[in-house]
């Protein structure tokens, strides 16, 4: 699928500016709790994009496979701020915000690598 090796290179790229930003501004536990964020937010972003793009000309299985989407980042959110902040070593602020934030910027980035992919059946 080349639409999504392109979006993985393309949240790859926004996890290292995001890295190479914020990274002289944190403590210790602040970074650590930034590349946990990155580690758990790409694999489900990465998933819930293949569960979407697959379903690309199908408006049914698209809405189905977006919400099943929706609900996997909210149900990492939840468990991020109720469970990890609690691991030794990590700032549950900077996790929070931080799952929160790429999971945001990737979301904006969907759409780009939607185009020529099966949408023409939305427009009629």
């Amino acid at each position: 699928m080349k639409a999504l090796g392109q979006y993985a290179a393309a949240t790859s790229l926004v996890v290292l500016v995001s890295l190479g930003v914020m990274w002289p501004f944190m403590s210790g536990a602040g970074r650590t709790s930034l590349l946990l964020a990155a580690a758990i937010t790409v694999p489900i972003q990465w998933a819930s994009f293949l569960l979407v793009v697959r379903a690309l000309g199908e408006p049914t299985q698209f809405l189905l496979r977006w919400a099943i989407g929706i609900l996997a980042r909210m149900g990492a959110v939840g468990a991020i701020g109720l469970l990890l902040p609690r691991l030794a070593g990590v700032d549950g602020n900077v996790l929070l915000l931080s799952a929160c934030g790429f999971f945001f910027l990737f979301l904006l980035l969907e759409p780009a690598f939607f185009r020529g992919k099966g949408t023409e059946r939305f427009a009629q």
